[in-house]
């Protein structure tokens, strides 16, 4: 299989940097055309878009799935300084220049055409990683940024995905950053004009249930399997699960509930086996995101406190720049919880309020 490179749309949302910061702003734009089902265009329903606020749930908002669990970690190995995180970098306390530097790291992106995972591909190129996009919907073309790379293949499929991992570590000989973002199951939500995401369990197509496990839960265990050799012989990585708070409370279809504990669930057991060795996984909950199907029905949600897609890329980039990251590993986190910890903004120089599970 050949390593092909995918275009990284031009975009249009100004930033804004500090005024110590040799620019004013930095301008990008965010395509139309290009259409996905993600996880987020979930919102654009009544009990997904709630900004209801409430008490932080202590056990799972930044929470360690393994203490949840009575999972004792403390005889475990602690890894060096050195042998943890990615770079050493200050954050600011808010956003400027000096948010963390990915240069020289390599990080791969399932599922990162669309929505989520094409925000997050822009948002750690454009830190410095070279990012490498693996689905079914990879483009070919001559690329606007030269640090994203697009390779074809489907992730129900193990040959291929497992052609397109050994590509990958073989140009690259690492990778220092796995976001497991592909997901299945969204598509077919109406079926003989009939919206049955809603409908009760008695009444789901089965194939729903295993569209989120071969192309959702498996395609994230098989995709960090593949990976993990390579980030146990650095002694460092960060593995990123991208989840939803359907794995802690009723929302949509039991499906879909199941599928997102069981993600969070991997990452608590992958977490145990992994801290030795310096690599970190967590769980990431974005928000309300502006994905491509969410924008479809902009005018009739309530998008005051939604986010980019490159948001949640803007979290993930600061963790892989966090020394000290091997603290969350295990974690269920939220993105914009990540952005108060670390003191980053979205493109537009806005704050989104982080969500609690009371809030969905």
């Amino acid at each position: 299989m050949g390593v092909r490179s995918m275009a990284a749309p031009r975009r249009t949302a100004a930033i804004h940097l500090s005024s110590k910061s040799p620019k004013a702003q930095i301008r990008r734009d965010i395509p139309r055309g290009w259409r996905r089902l993600t996880k987020t265009s979930l919102l654009a329903s009544s009990h997904f878009a709630s900004t209801k606020k409430s008490a932080v749930t202590p056990c799972w908002r930044g929470s360690d799935l393994r203490s949840c669990a009575g999972v004792e970690l403390a005889a475990l190995p602690t890894p060096t300084r050195e042998e943890r995180g990615f770079r050493p970098t200050r954050l600011s306390q808010e956003y400027t220049s000096s948010m963390p530097t990915l240069e020289g790291s390599v990080a791969v992106v399932t599922g990162g055409t669309f929505g989520v995972g094409r925000g997050i591909a822009r948002e750690l190129a454009h830190y410095g990683a070279r990012v490498l996009v693996t689905g079914r919907s990879v483009r070919d073309g001559s690329p606007d940024d030269e640090r994203i790379t697009g390779i074809r293949c489907d992730h129900r499929l193990d040959a291929e995905v497992v052609e397109a991992f050994e590509d990958i570590i073989r140009e690259t000989h690492r990778i220092d950053i796995l976001v497991n973002n592909v997901w299945g199951g969204y598509e077919g939500m109406v079926e003989n004009g009939t919206f049955t995401w809603t409908k009760p369990f008695w009444e789901q197509p089965l194939w729903r249930w295993d569209a989120m496990f071969s192309a959702g839960v498996r395609a994230h265990y098989q995709a960090s399997q593949l990976v993990a050799p390579a980030m146990i012989a650095n002694r460092r990585g960060l593995i990123v699960n991208i989840s939803f708070w359907a794995a802690q409370k009723h929302i949509g279809n039991v499906a879909y509930g199941v599928s997102k504990a069981a993600t969070d669930k991997l990452t608590a057991d992958m977490a145990v086996e992994l801290r030795p060795y310096g690599v970190t996984v967590v769980s990431l909950y974005p928000g309300l995101v502006r994905t491509e199907k969410v924008m479809e029905a902009a005018a009739s949600m309530d998008l005051t406190n939604s986010e980019s897609p490159e948001f949640t890329g803007r979290a993930i980039a600061a963790l892989a720049g966090d020394p000290d990251i091997i603290r969350h590993t295990g974690s269920v986190l939220v993105a914009a919880s990540l952005a108060v910890e670390y003191g980053f903004k979205d493109i537009d120089g806005k704050s989104p309020r982080p969500l609690t599970l009371t809030d969905v």
